[in-house]
């Protein structure tokens, strides 16, 4: 029997032929992206968070605008809410006395000598309009709508992690399902060549050449193999909805259109079999940047957030500057009364300097702190990129290994196979030929598997995910 070494190409593309949440559908490993970042929760998340910071940039700016404010009241009190006691006798001088004197009678000129009472104010209705301008805020208003952008900046690469996260995750659940059904394949492989061998030791058995014993060995390796059948076929029943879940397929609503009982219906494209191996990409060194990386990017937006909260904590300990004009209504005196007004405020605070200057302090810290986690992570970024080429360089000497193993372990069992027949070995090592060759099929799959990983993570890891 011909095994060849895998040579699986991710770049295999097929008209779409499945729709989600209807039909049986064959799906290549771009369509899963595609739906991964469509559907994925992880991505909706992302980008209700993006429209999220957008507003509140747009929220931010709104403070370069007046500030405009309508206030109305109206009361009734019991009583006047002001009220004065006046005695005419004490306004009036010593002259104008006599000369009204000569003018009024007695009687009027003793009414003048009694002090009166008077009270105002016991209900109006008030309302007023103002727009308040701010020319200073101790640049607040500035540095908080740049500290907004920053926000907006942060979300998009957190958007970014969010697709990288999400494409890596169906990749990988990806290559788990094509490593299960690969090494289905090689179970009914090695099924088809157990029962062969069953044929030819029950031929000789029923013949008197071979012993009973053979027959029965060759039975158990067929029940054991059986049994590694039944946990595969489980295990891709769960990769399947694993990976359908989390590309946002939803399960097919008629279980009769499912495969190895999985609810969901669709497949994945397996890729061909080839004598060859994936070539082991070349090393970029000079594209192999820190600043290209979405995880240093989001440590420099982290500083520069810093940066702008201590601008913004001293710019609460300044003075802030604001014009303003505003139209007013009352009828506290019994008569509408209506006029409008221009007015500047000045706010100085004092008091607040003395925890002020402790809290600008402590901004000072923070940023300090920023500063150093951007030089010592990008260090550990700059190690992680050569971890993961190390490991991708590691996984494809291993890969070429398993390829070197399944070439020999086929030629072993094709060499027992002849000597059994021809009765120079026992059963016990043809069939330890046959698991040989298997375990030499399933390490190479785990390893073509495991290569495509590193792959995987080392382009995420320089920055070239897509």
């Amino acid at each position: 029997m011909a095994v060849s070494c895998l040579s699986i190409s991710a770049q295999v593309t097929t008209p779409l032929t499945h729709r989600e949440g209807s039909g049986v559908g064959l799906l290549s490993l771009q369509q899963l992206k595609d739906s991964a970042l469509r559907n994925n929760i992880a991505m909706r998340t992302a980008r209700l968070d993006m429209d999220a910071a957008q507003q509140q940039r747009k929220e931010a700016f709104t403070n370069y605008f007046p500030n405009v404010s309508g206030t109305g009241l109206w009361f009734n009190a019991n009583k006047g809410t002001a009220k004065m006691d006046m005695n005419p006798s004490e306004m009036i001088s010593p002259e104008t006395g006599a000369m009204l004197g000569q003018m009024f009678p007695p009687e009027a000129l003793a009414a003048l000598a009694s002090p009166i009472s008077m009270s105002m104010l016991k209900n109006g209705t008030i309302g007023s309009l103002m727009a308040v301008q701010p020319l200073f805020a101790g640049g607040q208003i500035i540095n908080g709508n740049k500290l907004a952008r920053v926000g907006e900046d942060v979300t998009r690469l957190q958007l970014q992690l969010s697709e990288n996260e999400v494409l890596k995750q169906t990749e990988q659940y990806y290559w788990q399902l094509v490593s299960l059904q690969q090494k289905m394949k090689t179970i009914e492989a090695v099924e088809a060549l157990l029962q062969d061998i069953h044929k030819d030791v029950d031929v000789a058995v029923r013949a008197g050449v071979a012993l009973r014993n053979d027959l029965l060995q060759v039975q158990l390796r067929q029940n054991e193999t059986e049994s590694q059948k039944v946990k595969l076929q489980n295990g891709i029943s769960i990769v399947k909805m694993l990976l359908g879940q989390y590309c946002g397929l939803r399960p097919s609503p008629d279980p009769s259109l499912s495969s190895e009982g999985s609810d969901y219906s669709f497949n994945i494209i397996v890729p061909d079999i080839e004598q060859q191996v994936i070539p082991l990409p070349s090393l970029d060194r000079e594209g192999l940047g820190v600043s290209l990386l979405p995880e240093y990017q989001l440590l420099q937006k982290q500083v520069e957030a810093t940066k702008l909260q201590r601008k913004m904590e001293v710019g609460k300990n300044l003075p802030s500057v604001g014009i303003g004009a505003g139209y007013n209504y009352h009828n506290l005196l019994d008569n509408d009364h209506t006029f409008a007004m221009l007015f500047a405020t000045v706010s100085v605070p004092i008091s607040d300097w003395w925890g002020g200057s402790h809290a600008i302090k402590r901004r000072k810290i923070q940023q300090q702190k920023a500063v150093e986690q951007l030089e010592d992570n990008s260090q550990l970024l700059k190690i992680r990129m050569q971890k993961a080429w190390n490991d991708v360089q590691e996984a494809y000497q291993q890969l070429q290994i398993a390829c070197r193993s399944i070439e020999q372990a086929e030629e072993n069992l094709r060499l027992n196979r002849n000597y059994y027949k021809a009765g120079t070995c026992r059963m016990s090592d043809l069939l330890e030929a046959q698991l040989l060759y298997q375990q030499a099929c399933d390490k190479h799959t785990d390893a073509y598997a495991d290569y495509q990983n590193k792959l995987l993570e080392y382009r995420q890891a320089t920055g070239q995910f897509s």
